[in-house]
């Protein structure tokens, strides 16, 4: 499957849009923000200072968290700047995702991000330059050496393909208790032929001692076959397996869908940065989440334990439909949707009733040899 021209999140604005569904993202994001610090303070009497810094945000999607980051960037820059008593440079900020993502929702948040940055930092400040470039990220994007920082948050564990040799994952659509090993080592080839052409893509765009911070959804043991670690991904197969009791869907189609997710261990990432040798590894840390259910005020005060539950659960369902849809509708169409989530919120419930269930970010800081 290619899926250049078919992966994207949901569009606009609406219940089911990923702008409106990013929350756990976010909490990735945040995270990072204290290793984000210490890159750019390390770039501080670097060249990039003196001109213009150029920012490039690999699978930047949309919504508010694609403004935000280069927000942040450009505040932690200014920070730096006036601690250093110099002139904060211009700023080139490249939006990156594929070609189908919704880049008209962030294009419509440009005017008040600009008016924002003036009235914060005042009309001298800048300029900022902010541009799409889109396409994969296993490829090249940019000139080479034109790039002294590269972000990208919630978007590595997004594979180039499917892996090839899944067809005997049954009706299973990611790795789960009952693949067999080579379904496992086939997910695994995959995220590592991936990533290492990513970082070879980098190091060839990034000017020498450029930095890169990558914030990825991730598992916090090194054997995937120990246990389900993505129970959730199970719950949607059931859910499409339900379906296809009901007539509506055909064994073959699911037999035939594999996510092309891979949620690497902390092993793994150093393995690859290692192997691949263009980078520096400054750190890497793991981040425990609970998708954000703590931190979401539209439930954090909630007294009703049941009341809460299914906003949880309907949270968790909008949050897999956001990603998940228009990869589930180049599959199977778009006619049995509405009832595959219902179906999952259903199991979600369930599931969510006897296990707590919690998962981690993984955050790396690179520098370019």
């Amino acid at each position: 499957m290619s899926l250049v021209n078919i992966l994207h999140m949901n569009f606009g604005n609406g219940e089911s849009s990923y702008a409106n569904n990013s929350s756990l993202q976010e909490t990735g994001i945040r995270q990072a923000m204290p290793f984000l610090k210490h890159l750019i303070k390390g770039l501080a009497n670097h060249s990039a200072f003196d001109e213009c810094f150029t920012v490039a945000d690999l699978g930047c999607s949309s919504g508010k968290n694609t403004l935000s980051v280069a927000s942040n960037i450009i505040d932690i820059v200014h920070e730096v700047c006036q601690e250093n008593d110099r002139k904060a440079p211009q700023f080139q900020v490249c939006l990156n995702d594929l070609f189908g993502n919704d880049f008209n929702t962030v294009f419509k948040l440009l005017p008040d991000f600009y008016a924002k940055l003036k009235n914060d930092k005042g009309e001298s400040f800048g300029p900022c330059f902010v541009s799409a470039i889109p396409g994969s990220f296993y490829g090249r994007l940019f000139p080479d050496h034109s790039l002294h920082l590269v972000h990208s948050a919630n978007s590595i564990h997004w594979l180039s393909q499917v892996p090839q040799g899944l067809e005997s994952n049954g009706s299973n659509i990611f790795m789960a208790k009952t693949s067999p090993p080579n379904v496992f080592q086939a997910y695994k080839n995959q995220f590592h032929t991936d990533f290492t052409k990513f970082l070879q893509m980098r190091s060839e765009e990034l000017v020498r001692g450029g930095s890169m911070i990558i914030t990825i959804i991730a598992r916090n043991v090194v054997d995937p076959t120990t246990g389900e670690c993505f129970p959730l991904f199970g719950l949607l197969g059931q859910s499409l397996v339900d379906i296809m009791k009901e007539g509506l869907v055909r064994e073959s189609d699911i037999n035939s869908f594999n996510v092309p997710l891979y949620f690497p261990c902390e092993d793994e990432v150093r393995n690859v940065v290692g192997c691949e040798r263009s980078f520096s590894l400054e750190s890497i840390e793991v981040f425990k989440h609970n998708w954000n259910v703590a931190e979401d005020t539209d439930i954090r005060n909630m007294n009703d334990s049941n009341e809460l539950s299914q906003v949880h659960t309907k949270k968790i369902s909008r949050q897999f439909r956001a990603i998940l849809e228009p990869l589930l509708i180049s599959h199977f169409g778009n006619s049995i949707i509405d009832m595959l989530f219902k179906m999952f919120e259903k199991h979600v419930a369930e599931y969510l009733s006897k296990k707590k269930h919690s998962g981690c970010f993984l955050t790396v800081s690179l520098i370019k040899k």
